[in-house]
């Protein structure tokens, strides 16, 4: 099964990245194929992508998530910053961790080590706390949403209130990605 980890985000941030999705697609001249926009039901804060992972190890990875999360305190995470992976022609466009990004760096970090500790590979990325808005399919229209981007750099889209990390399944099916939860774990109370 195809598992990752996050931290959920509430419906009021929801809403705000799809009026902010839709704001960008009103500013940006692309075709619709060029550009994959991401359902905001499906925007979440991820920590770690694990892939495909047999099913009798989900029990292990909620364990180990588990036990991160309790050994946490919950946090407030500003959500701003419009960015880009790709540099010049942006093949992901994403609202970034502001305030609050020193608690996710550490919470991802011990979750990265728990489970590198029970056989899971280290990410060679450094991790950056970002919820996707779009994945670019032309490099054109990456130019283009890197170019809109720029503008807001100083956006400042809300608070996510983080109190509790779960672990998803995700099934690719030929209208997108199903979500299921197979485990949420609190954080200590602030």
């Amino acid at each position: 099964m195809r598992v990752f980890i996050a931290i959920d985000i509430d419906e009021k941030i929801r809403k705000a990245l799809g009026d902010l999705q839709q704001k960008l697609q009103s500013k940006v001249d692309i075709k619709k194929g060029d550009v994959k926009w991401v359902n905001p039901e499906n925007i979440h804060l991820t920590l770690k992508f694990l892939g495909e992972i047999e099913d009798e190890k989900v029990v292990e990875v909620c364990n180990i998530v588990e036990k991160v999360a309790g050994g946490h305190k919950s946090f407030e995470l500003d959500i701003q910053t419009v960015g880009c992976f790709g540099g010049r022609s942006a093949r992901v466009l994403w609202v970034g961790a502001g305030e609050g990004k020193d608690n996710l760096l550490q919470l991802q970090k011990d979750l990265e080590q728990q489970l590198a500790l029970a056989g899971w590979p280290e990410e060679k990325r450094k991790f950056s706390g970002h919820l996707t808005l779009c994945r670019v399919r032309n490099p054109r229209a990456g130019v283009k949403l890197a170019a809109v981007g720029e503008d807001y750099r100083d956006f400042k889209l809300g608070i996510i209130s983080a109190d509790s990390v779960s672990v998803y399944q995700s099934q690719l099916t030929p209208k997108g990605p199903v979500y299921t939860v197979l485990g949420n774990y609190k954080m200590c109370e602030a």
